[in-house]
């Protein structure tokens, strides 16, 4: 009787071991779902409050970034301090739509557009990334931008509309700073902070 017995608890004789059994099954499908909730919730705050991508619509930046193309926007800088002249940053505009655009002046500066050169501050500003001269005779300004906002403007000026058409964008309304363009890949790019090529000049 004890060997009947010890075979049958180990499950030789009966099978009873091997056979699978439902609330264990039922326990792995849950830890799945379990990994992938918590998989969704990771991804959900890196893109509320880390990381984001969009896709460019339009030619209003080009040359520097190019209808299609796919950036990687970085929301982590803005959480120290605010936009700096030169980044180029994505934002909500008025439109309701999702803007991306370049950062010309802060608060307290003075911007005017005249005869085709950007002034900043009374300084004409050296642009080597716009699309081509602007109009010389689409002259703007000069305005001084109120606290809490940024005059924004599109590297390809003469097709751009910007804070020229819709004043100054609150920095409250700013996602984050465009840091890379990702795809496709023969036109992957570091942007990132351009203010050091963004230096008032000498008239």
């Amino acid at each position: 009787m004890n060997k009947e017995i010890e075979s049958s608890q180990s499950g030789e004789a009966s099978g009873v071991a091997d056979r699978p059994r439902k609330g264990s099954a039922w326990s792995g499908i849950w830890d799945w779902v379990k990994a992938g909730l918590v998989a969704l919730v990771i991804a959900f705050l890196i893109h509320q409050f880390l990381f984001a991508q969009f896709r460019v619509d339009g030619i209003s930046m080009e040359p520097t970034l190019l209808n299609g193309e796919r950036l990687l926007v970085d929301k982590i800088p803005y959480y120290f301090g605010p936009p700096k002249p030169g980044d180029i940053i994505i934002f909500h505009a008025p439109d309701g739509m999702d803007w991306v655009k370049r950062v010309i002046g802060v608060p307290g500066d003075t911007i005017q557009v005249y005869k085709g050169k950007l002034i900043l501050n009374g300084k004409v500003v050296r642009e080597p990334f716009i699309n081509g001269p602007m109009n010389p005779y689409r002259n703007f300004g000069p305005v001084k931008v109120p606290p809490g906002h940024l005059f924004v403007m599109g590297d390809n000026r003469n097709v751009s509309e910007d804070s020229r058409v819709i004043g100054p964008i609150p920095i409250s309304k700013v996602i984050g700073r465009v840091d890379f363009v990702f795809w496709p890949l023969n036109k992957f790019q570091f942007i990132g902070p351009t203010q050091e090529h963004y230096l008032p000049q000498a008239p």
